[in-house]
């Protein structure tokens, strides 16, 4: 059996909830300290046993909670890491401070055949001189080539402090990618679904004011910026403006400005020459920009991308020619770039964060993609769709939003916009028990407002003070810990300690 034990931060109280657990001589697996937590993981801790120790516990002074719970946090964040690691498809480790092998997914062990856990760099690559050159630079190396079990790899190195703040080295994240795959991450945006303006749903006015000028600006062959909060739709535009322009039948590639290291991104826009490094394809690669010849490129997250590739994109942009990585060769293309950003790019050139040059080339047409707050018309529309596409993949009986739960998905504030609905609607259809999705099954009630009906309301406080106790009310019968309830409405446990203090809330114990 596990418990939790929540207590009020006072000197010396640890030491007396253990020695409560010490004289009863239970078998401890596991236990975590997290003041004003601790966390008990005791297999032969019996329900009776478990009643005479809540009695004792909640007779030394401070102790507030002793609840059930499945799994100690620990316990789940290590499974959580281990479903990550095994999640992914390019070779992983982690190394501490000195170079040694702390964890490696299953992908390396698979590729050098053994469990390198307690190696060091030095002992795992066939590279002299590669783990003291990690360490005297902090793990800070531009990407390299590497061999392991023989095989030529590319070596991206992310050095881990140990808090934000510091500059403590705790360690480094390494990520092995083969060259002969770098081309893999080529986002090549061919869909089955609607091409064109059809794929944006909505009839609201900012969305119609949205697809009257994209029309407008899709036929003009110039670049084009698109500027939107994250979870807009941003992609869907961008491919939306390619579709409708004059180079609808070549191709339309896109990458991801945020989502790669300097040097990959730099090899998968431009592309690398031959003998650009050892296990690189014979004859080099061509990137994105040769690809995509006479079509379209679509750059995401642009207001992430290095000082070192902004300077020679806006090269391309000038002129329309690059050179590859590790060539002399000028290459020249025709391609349109289209652009997204969530970042105020104005303001990033006024601190000297994003070149100037480059803005205006990118910004010469532009289009504001609005958040899903401000399309209250389309929300319920998107989401039956959502629904709709959500029982279809996870191949159930369609599913039926019921009219209880329009209040709640009207009310929310939707910070992750459409990319947000379309998840918690996708949750809602996969742990709904029946056809009709209720309120409780779309994990947003703790941020719907809506719900908040009859009589006058003073205040916005006033309703969010409402309806967040008859919330908590509602859902302490059937959550009874404040760690359940905080699980539930995805929040911290002390926050809903705190909250159920304010508004006078007990449990039936």
């Amino acid at each position: 059996m596990r418990i939790h034990v929540s207590f009020i931060d006072r000197v010396g109280i640890t030491q007396e909830v253990l020695a409560l657990l010490g004289g009863r001589n239970l078998n401890l697996d596991a236990v975590e300290m997290v003041p004003p937590n601790v966390y008990i993981d005791a297999p032969t801790l019996s329900a009776a046993v478990l009643d005479e120790l809540r009695e004792a516990l909640f007779k030394v002074r401070g102790v507030q909670a002793v609840t059930v719970v499945d799994i100690l946090p620990g316990q789940r964040r290590r499974l959580q890491l281990d479903a990550l690691l095994a999640a992914m498809s390019d070779p992983v480790l982690a190394v501490d401070g000195h170079g040694r092998v702390l964890l490696a997914n299953p992908a390396l062990i698979a590729l050098c055949g053994r469990e390198p856990e307690g190696e060091t760099l030095g002992e795992l690559f066939a590279e002299p001189g590669l783990h003291q050159a990690l360490l005297d630079q902090h793990f800070r190396l531009p990407l390299r080539e590497v061999k392991l079990n023989g095989q030529a790899l590319l070596l991206d190195a992310a050095p881990i402090s140990e808090t934000a703040d510091s500059g403590q080295l705790a360690g480094a994240l390494l990520t092995l990618y083969e060259p002969s795959r770098i081309g893999a991450r080529l986002a090549a945006l061919h869909h089955d679904h609607a091409e064109g303006f059809d794929s944006l749903l909505g009839d609201s006015t900012p969305i119609r004011t949205l697809k009257a000028r994209a029309q407008r600006v899709a036929t003009l062959d110039a670049p084009l910026l698109i500027h939107g909060e994250t979870g807009t739709g941003k992609e869907l535009v961008a491919r939306a403006c390619h579709a409708l322009s004059p180079r609808h039948s070549a191709p339309f590639l896109a990458l991801n400005c945020a989502a790669l290291p300097e040097s990959l991104a730099e090899s998968e826009l431009f592309g690398y020459a031959p003998g650009a490094f050892t296990g690189a394809q014979r004859g080099g690669k061509p990137g994105l920009l040769e690809l995509a010849n006479q079509g379209t490129v679509f750059l995401d997250e642009i207001g992430e991308m290095s000082p070192y590739l902004q300077a020679k994109l806006l090269r391309f942009l000038s002129d329309g020619t690059f050179r590859r990585v590790g060539g002399d060769r000028e290459e020249r293309v025709n391609v349109r770039i289209i652009s997204a950003t969530h970042r105020d790019l104005e303001r990033m050139v006024a601190e000297g964060e994003f070149r100037e040059d480059l803005f205006y080339r990118l910004n010469v047409l532009n289009l504001e993609v609005p958040p899903l707050r401000e399309r209250g018309q389309d929300i319920v529309l998107l989401a039956r769709h959502f629904m709709q596409q959500a029982c279809a993949q996870i191949q159930r009986t369609q599913c039926r939003l019921t009219p209880e739960t329009y209040p709640a998905l009207l009310g929310n504030r939707w910070p992750g916009n459409v990319r947000q609905l379309q998840n918690v609607i996708f949750r809602a259809a996969a742990i709904c028990e029946s056809n009709l999705v209720q309120i409780d099954d779309l994990d947003i009630a703790s941020t719907a407002v809506a719900q908040q009906t009859g009589g006058e309301v003073g205040s916005l406080e006033a309703a969010v003070s409402t309806f967040e106790k008859g919330l908590l009310e509602k859902l302490y019968a059937s959550h009874p810990s404040t760690r359940q309830l905080a699980a539930r409405l995805q929040t911290s446990h002390s926050a809903i300690a705190t909250r159920l203090r304010k508004y006078g809330i007990k449990g039936n114990r």
